[in-house]
């Protein structure tokens, strides 16, 4: 949700709270939206099983909403016996500091315009159906839940310490983008190929991709491609590795990654360990 673009920004932001947050203003949603939702929802949730973690599938299965757009008031009384977590309606794509400060309360934002038919397959900013499908159920997940609370935390420090593009590296390569090794094999837990057709099964079964096991400065370091499928996929043992993975102060990371070059989207390094699929 944080971030930039080229394009002018889909949401309407003339009705923001100081903290960019609005009204999921329910009764605007047109039925040809609510059909819209419905064909998303019947189209990825019957993709997911073979390529997501059993923890996402589960809890996708137990929320249920392919009934039409989620109400979030409904949501955020289940979510917040779960881990204590809420949902925000906001317009858009927010500044980085809005959005982390909103993280580390343990608020995830979401946006509450839909894309339209002709973007079925592709949106260039995130909508209602990537950030509810794809990042809700996970919010679910204690530990994962925890993580993207110290995710935020974090992220409020590194503004300070102009390190954000190394945070923006290592949310795109996990909570977006990340792979995790299952007893089912290589399986997918990050919400932009969770939310997308093809990316499903490229990042998960496509020899093409470099999957590299996790390393957090290495992931910090990497670039990454925002209008193509990604080159190459950090892989993760557990959601456990990721929580203690940010408990360290990344100051002195910040520090060291600085004098260093940045790392190609498509290079692998000699000191890389590569996941075979």
């Amino acid at each position: 949700m944080a971030g930039q673009t080229n394009h002018p920004l889909r949401g309407d932001y003339s009705a923001i709270a100081a903290d960019y947050t609005v009204t999921q203003d329910y009764a605007r949603y047109t039925e040809s939206e609510q059909q819209l939702w419905k064909r998303l929802y019947a189209r990825q949730s019957a993709l997911v099983p073979q390529y997501a973690c059993d923890e996402f599938v589960d809890i996708l299965g137990a929320l249920n909403f392919g009934a039409g757009i989620p109400h979030f008031d409904e949501i955020n009384a289940k979510l917040s016996s779960a881990t204590g977590w809420a949902l925000v309606a906001v317009p858009g794509l927010l500044p980085d500091d809005v959005f982390f400060t909103h993280l580390a309360n343990r608020r995830f934002p979401v946006s509450v315009w839909l894309r339209t038919l002709a973007e079925f397959d592709y949106v260039v900013e995130p909508d209602i159906f990537h950030d509810f499908f794809g990042h809700v159920p996970l919010l679910f997940n204690p530990t994962f839940a925890d993580y993207l609370e110290a995710y935020g935390v974090g992220g409020v420090k590194a503004k300070g310490l102009n390190a954000l593009d190394y945070l923006a590296r290592l949310y795109w390569y996990t909570v977006e983008f990340g792979l995790i090794q299952t007893p089912r094999g290589l399986r997918t837990y990050g919400a932009g190929i969770l939310s997308s057709r093809g990316e499903l099964p490229y990042a998960v079964n496509s020899p093409k991709p470099n999957r590299v096991a996790f390393d957090l400065q290495r992931v910090m370091q990497s670039h990454y491609k925002i209008d193509t499928f990604q080159e190459t996929y950090f892989v993760i043992e557990s959601f456990d590795e990721l929580f203690l993975a940010t408990a360290p102060d990344f100051t002195p990371y910040y520090a060291a990654l600085a004098t260093r070059d940045a790392i190609a989207a498509n290079e692998v390094l000699a000191t890389d360990r590569l996941i075979r699929v």
